[in-house]
Formats: C-alpha cells, sequence, structure tokens
C-alpha cells in the first residue's frame, strides 16, 4: 500500500515554505540597494521591502507610532535571527469597522455577551486604538509570543492565538476579550499563564475578519549576531 499520500505534508504547507523561502531570498538581494538608501540599517529596510512583497494586502497604516516600530523591529529579529516570517492580518480599524464586525458578530452568535468573548465594540478595542495588531502564520504567531515582550508586544488572550497588543507593562493575559470584569472574580487565582505550545491549539487559518528599539544583532557586519 502506498502511504505517500498520507505522511506526505500538505499542498498548502509546501507553498508556505516555498514563499518563505522566496522571501528570504529577495530580502537578501535587496540589501545592497538599502545599504544605499539607509547605510547600517540595511537588512531592517531589506526585511521591510521582502515582507510588503510577501503580504501585499496587509496595511500598517493607522497604528500608534510606538507599536508599529516594535512590530516592524521584532519581525526583522524574527526574519534574520531565526528565518521567520511574520504578517499582519489585521491592525488599525476606525470605530465604524469594527463596530460592523461586532455587530456581525453579535448576530452570529445571537447575543451580545457571546459576541463579546471574540470581539469587543470600538469603544474598548485596541485596534480602534491602534494598539492592536492579529498577526501571521502560526509560526510567527509563536515566535512573536515567545519574542514579542522586548519589544513590549503581548498576546493578551487565550482564545486568540493571533492577537497581540503593544503594552509598557507586560499584562496578564486573560481567558477571552470579555475577561477584564471575569478577572475581578478568579484575581490572582488566574495569574499568567505558563503552558507550553504542546497543549496548545494553533489553527492554520486566519480570523474570519482578517485580510489577505533596534537591537545590535541589527547592525551591519559581517555576519549576524545572535
Amino acid at each position: 500500500m502506498d502511504h505517500s499520500a498520507s505522511t506526505s505534508p500538505p499542498r498548502s504547507a509546501i507553498k508556505a515554505r516555498v514563499l518563505a523561502t522566496v522571501t528570504r531570498l529577495v530580502a537578501v538581494l535587496l540589501v545592497p540597494i538599502a545599504s544605499c538608501r539607509a547605510p547600517g540599517r540595511a537588512r531592517f529596510l531589506a526585511c521591510q521591502w521582502a515582507l510588503s512583497l510577501r503580504y501585499p494586502a496587509e496595511d500598517l497604516r493607522g497604528l500608534a507610532p510606538e507599536t508599529l516600530a516594535a512590530f516592524k523591529h521584532a519581525r526583522a529579529e524574527a526574519f534574520w535571527r531565526d528565518g521567520q516570517l511574520i504578517g499582519l492580518t489585521s491592525g488599525y480599524r476606525d470605530a465604524a469597522e469594527q463596530r460592523r464586525i461586532f455587530m456581525a458578530e453579535v448576530r452570529r452568535t445571537g447575543s451580545v455577551s457571546a459576541a463579546r468573548r471574540r470581539v469587543l465594540p470600538p469603544e474598548e478595542s485596541g485596534h480602534v486604538r491602534g494598539l492592536a495588531l492579529d498577526v501571521r502564520p502560526t509560526e510567527g504567531a509563536r515566535w512573536l509570543e515567545q519574542h514579542g515582550g522586548r519589544y513590549g508586544l503581548y498576546r493578551v488572550y487565550d482564545n486568540e492565538w493571533w492577537h497581540f497588543e503593544y503594552r509598557t507593562v507586560e499584562p496578564v493575559r486573560l481567558p477571552h476579550p470579555d475577561a477584564a470584569g471575569w478577572l475581578y472574580g478568579h484575581g490572582a487565582a488566574y495569574g499568567r499563564q505558563s503552558q507550553g505550545y504542546c497543549n496548545e491549539t494553533w489553527p492554520d487559518e486566519t480570523r474570519p475578519d482578517a485580510v489577505d528599539g533596534r537591537c545590535s544583532w541589527m547592525s551591519e557586519g559581517p555576519g549576524m549576531r545572535p
């Protein structure tokens, strides 16, 4: 019996790996051009250019300046140090868009309380304030969860592997977006999540509503620093 079909990786995974390899190659080829534009920051700039080609639908406009800077520098480190790509599926949303998404979730779930476990209204949303990022792929989110704290980027909800927010102090990770009131009742007993990735589910798809401090290691030189 031929088991090759069941053991070989899915076509989508192969495509993702090929695209990641091409993106890294493009970034390397862009470094000389970037060095003319920004001497001393060529790899940083080349990375941003290459990722914008890999994720042409991502929109970084509207993010708070500190969120934008943190995200760009975090994904540049991921890219050059670990070869990991991180793309943005959803960043800033205006209040009207956030309300539309919230009301659609209310209709889908049948109640405001159920909807709030997935989406917050505009007056409470980090997306409207330009502080929230929904990222992809799942491997990129894993990297950001492990290393994003150096840049002030934290996963803030257990039920949203893709959602990160810029904070100046590490927050307690909540079970879901509507958990602020819940936390008052559980408080210190809940604490910060420390479970490993092996116990978590990391779906391959992005959200239904998603659309397609410089570091020393980033300085130019003969090699990349760890």
